[in-house]
C-alpha cells in the first residue's frame, strides 16, 4: 500500500500537471499582433468607405484588432464558435470604442458588428474575458500613440507628400521602443499609402515586444503617402 506522504505528493503532482494542461489549452498562442489602421487610407481606395452612424472619426489611427498568433506565422481563430458579444460587459467602453475602434465598412454601422467579428474570430482565442480583451486593445492604442510619434518626427498627413517607410518605422520605434511592421494599400491613382501598423504584444497582453515574426501583408514602396483625413485637407469620401 502506498504511504500517505507519497500519495499526497502524487496528488499534488497530478494537480500541477492538470493546471498546466488547462493553462496551455486556454492560451494556445505565442504573441499578439496589435493592429491599427489609418482611416484616410482605408477610405482612399476604389472600394471607398462609409462613415459610422456615430459620425466621421477623428483624424487619428483606429484599432483594427488584437490578434493571437503563433511564431510559425499561423494563428488560431474562432476558438469558441458559441460565444457572442455581450454588450452589457463593455457598456461603459462603448463611447471610447466608437471613437478609437470605429467601423468604416459599408453600409454604415455603429461598430457592434465589427466588434462582434473581432471578438469571435480573435478574442475567443486570447484567454481574456470580453471586457479585458477590448479594454486591453484600447490601452495599447493609448500607449502606442502612433500619430503623436509620427508628428514628433515631422511626419504629418498631407496631400502630395511622400515619406520613406524607414522614417515611419524609426519614428514609431523611437516612441514605442519596438520596430513595427508597416502595411500599405493603393489609392485610385496607384500610389502606395500608409494603411496599417502592426506592433507585437506578449502572450499575457501586458507589454509591447519585438515581433517574433512579421506578417505577410501588402508591401510598400520605398516612399509612401500619408493622406489627410480632415475635411479641410481632403474631399469627403
Amino acid at each position: 500500500m502506498m504511504k500517505p506522504q507519497k500519495s499526497l505528493m502524487l496528488f499534488k503532482i497530478l494537480v500541477v500537471q492538470c493546471l498546466l494542461v488547462l493553462c496551455v489549452a486556454s492560451q494556445d498562442f505565442d504573441f499578439f499582433y496589435f493592429v491599427q489602421q489609418w482611416p484616410a487610407s482605408y477610405c482612399d481606395t476604389r472600394r471607398s468607405c462609409c462613415y459610422p452612424t456615430t459620425g466621421k472619426p477623428d483624424e487619428d489611427f483606429s484599432i483594427h484588432g488584437l490578434w493571437p498568433n503563433y511564431e510559425n506565422g499561423k494563428w488560431p481563430q474562432n476558438c469558441d464558435k458559441e460565444s457572442s458579444l455581450d454588450e452589457s460587459e463593455i457598456s461603459d467602453l462603448i463611447s471610447t470604442m466608437e471613437k478609437n475602434w470605429p467601423s468604416l465598412a459599408c453600409p454604415s454601422s455603429d461598430g457592434v458588428r465589427f466588434w462582434s467579428h473581432e471578438w469571435l474570430k480573435h478574442g475567443t482565442c486570447s484567454a481574456l474575458s470580453q471586457r479585458a480583451y477590448f479594454q486591453t486593445a484600447l490601452d495599447f492604442k493609448t500607449k502606442s500613440n502612433l500619430l503623436k510619434n509620427l508628428n514628433n518626427a515631422g511626419i504629418v498627413p498631407r496631400n502630395g507628400e511622400h515619406y520613406s517607410v524607414e522614417s515611419i518605422k524609426k519614428a514609431i520605434e523611437e516612441g514605442v521602443g519596438h520596430t513595427p511592421y508597416i502595411e500599405c494599400n493603393v489609392d485610385p491613382q496607384g500610389n502606395h499609402q500608409l494603411y496599417q501598423v502592426y506592433l507585437c504584444v506578449d502572450s499575457s497582453a501586458s507589454n509591447f515586444i519585438d515581433c517574433p515574426v512579421f506578417p505577410h501583408g501588402r508591401k510598400c514602396g520605398s516612399k509612401i503617402e500619408f493622406p489627410p483625413f480632415s475635411s479641410t485637407d481632403h474631399d469627403e469620401f
